[in-house]
């Protein structure tokens, strides 16, 4: 068989993991369809996604890897680690981004979140205890920018966006970091069925028997399903499929690079379908943040 074929390619690779990352900007967007149209809450679909899509994950790592999909549990520390992401790592990330979809958009809620890896660059400095150098100052003064500009449109003593979205965007950021660092060895060991399909639902459980959704007045039409099962499908299985092969193809660092189409198709999808307008100085904001997260992840690849 010819090593070069088109599923085992660069540009097999490429494809699935823009499709990935397409599937999560996409799932943003359904929720904030749920947000505008069904009078959903944030609080309401992250408990119903973590538990969703977590048993969706973890029935597809039963499929893959039979009772291996279990190890992670054969260790007391691995365990532990695995609880604290669910909390510290996974439901943070979560209910911090689309509550920040809640109270802006699909697309100002996926920018602002991209700017995890600035935060991450910037923790990274931290623990080596170095100053950034050119290329990693040039990145953070250019996302901090960018902030700026979606936040105030250059205005410092008003915000155009509520407090609640900034609050949660920065948030999200937040999440993402903690979600990143704090899975980053199990997941090596065990794989993202099991890290991130357990962690759904050891942090769905406990969010649903926090909030109870099973009290919340909601109605289940025919849309409503299907944007829930955009969010928990599209965003979960497809996207994750999708986006880990494409990695394991082209490498992580490449693959990355292309996770920042994530923000692009959030803002399309939000603006073509879901009625959300943005100004210039939006898009001047948005280049700005999404420019200098590509720029720095470039640069990495050259080093």
């Amino acid at each position: 068989m010819k090593t070069n074929n088109f599923t085992k390619g660069m540009g097999f690779g490429i494809l699935i993991t823009v499709i990935g990352a397409t599937c999560w900007g996409i799932s943003g967007c359904f929720g904030q369809f749920l947000f505008q149209e069904k009078n959903i809450t944030a609080e309401w679909l992250v408990a119903i996604r973590l538990l969703g899509a977590g048993l969706l994950l973890i029935l597809m790592g039963f499929f893959r890897d039979g009772k291996n999909n279990i190890s992670i549990f054969k260790n007391k520390k691995d365990t532990l680690n695995l609880v604290i992401f669910s909390f510290l790592g996974m439901l943070v990330c979560q209910y911090t981004y689309f509550a920040a979809i809640q109270y802006s958009n699909a697309g100002t809620a996926t920018v602002l979140q991209s700017t995890s890896s600035i935060m991450i660059l910037i923790v990274v400095c931290i623990k080596e205890k170095r100053i950034p150098n050119i290329v990693e100052s040039i990145a953070i003064i250019g996302a901090s920018i960018g902030v700026f500009l979606l936040a105030t449109h250059g205005n410092i003593n008003s915000l155009v966006i509520t407090k609640l979205a900034l609050i949660y965007g920065i948030g999200a950021a937040i999440g993402a970091v903690l979600y990143n660092m704090l899975a980053t060895d199990i997941l090596n060991k065990h794989g993202v069925y099991q890290v991130v399909g357990y962690g759904m639902i050891i942090s769905g459980v406990a969010f649903n028997l926090l909030i109870r959704p099973w009290n919340y007045d909601i109605s289940f039409d025919f849309e409503m399903i299907v944007a829930l099962l955009g969010v928990i499908i599209i965003g979960t299985a497809i996207s994750f499929s999708c986006y880990l092969k494409g990695v394991s193809i082209i490498g992580p660092l490449t693959g990355s690079i292309l996770g920042n189409i994530e923000p692009v198709v959030a803002i399309i999808v939000a603006v073509l379908f879901l009625n959300s307008s943005f100004d210039f100085i939006d898009f001047l904001g948005f280049t700005f943040i999404l420019g200098t997260v590509i720029f720095l992840s470039l640069k990495r690849k050259d080093e």
